[in-house]
């Protein structure tokens, strides 16, 4: 799942991307949504969720599954017009609000901040974000030292060890990686 912290005015809320608005769906406001949790049809459990900014909150009722998502009545969207303009808009649960991850499983929001060391325990920096660019995950993570980000490709031979309780990855970069 992707994340990105959210903070609504109030001490930052960890928030996970759950869902996106595919646009709209027939003629009287439903919007087809793209789930992207292990459980689809559990999103509407969640409690509201929340636009990147927090600036919008919507209660969801998914209606129907439909080709590529579930079709779906967003609170505060009456109209066909109102569902297209949120086409794109990508949506966020508060991590409290989803179930808690299996064994050796993690939310990438639970990432956020976790200290990146080698194996002999130097600091290389803290993670910054998860990415995804399309050829698979890489974690950013920003330098101790400052200046600018380093991307790591996000599998077992380059970080062989996530810790969340003991708030660390290990990581062994690559030769050709200039840490």
């Amino acid at each position: 799942m992707s994340v990105n912290p959210v903070s609504d005015g109030k001490p930052e809320k960890k928030r996970v991307c759950v869902a996106a608005i595919a646009g709209a769906f027939g003629v009287r406001g439903e919007a087809k949504i793209k789930c992207f949790t292990g459980n689809p049809s559990a999103i509407g459990y969640y409690g509201p969720l929340f636009t990147e900014d927090a600036a919008h909150q919507f209660t969801l009722k998914l209606t129907r599954p439909v080709k590529g998502g579930y079709a779906a009545r967003l609170s505060g969207v009456s109209s066909r017009e109102e569902a297209e303009a949120l086409k794109g808009t990508r949506l966020y649960a508060d991590r409290s609000a989803l179930p808690d991850p299996e064994e050796e499983e993690f939310y990438y929001a639970d990432l956020l901040g976790l200290r990146v060391e080698t194996a002999d325990g130097t600091l290389l920096g803290k993670i910054k974000a998860v990415q995804d660019f399309g050829a698979g995950d890489v974690i950013e993570y920003q330098p101790a030292g400052g200046g600018e980000s380093f991307y790591l490709p996000f599998t077992r031979d380059v970080v062989p060890t996530v810790d969340v309780a003991g708030g660390r990855v290990i990581a062994e970069p690559p030769p050709e990686s200039d840490t």
